[in-house]
């Protein structure tokens, strides 16, 4: 079942996180993840959204999204991005619907 990191960014640093932004999709696509979404900035249409920049990315299952997010290539890149930027992170399966 796919799984999905999203992601609600502020940017603090725009030169530090530009940099991150470079170097992450390589690390990515070595993990089998994709972009679904990438930077967009979210028009709300009920309730007061508290996104700014949201990124979607999706995996072939939790345990590869997983394996990407704990990463050895991925580490030195989570300590960039919250250097030079806020906001919260969280993993999530997919949906199946019943059969």
């Amino acid at each position: 079942m796919a799984a999905y990191l999203i992601a609600n960014i502020t940017v603090t640093d725009p030169r530090g996180f530009e940099e991150y932004r470079a170097r992450v999709p390589a690390v990515i696509a070595q993990y089998g993840g994709r972009y679904a979404v990438r930077g967009a900035t979210p028009e709300t249409v009920e309730g007061t959204s508290p996104f700014k920049r949201l990124v979607v990315l999706e995996f072939a299952s939790m345990d590869a999204l997983k394996s990407f997010y704990h990463s050895p290539e991925y580490a030195p890149l989570i300590a960039l991005r919250q250097k030079a930027s806020t906001g919260d992170v969280v993993l999530v399966e997919g949906y199946v619907p019943p059969a």
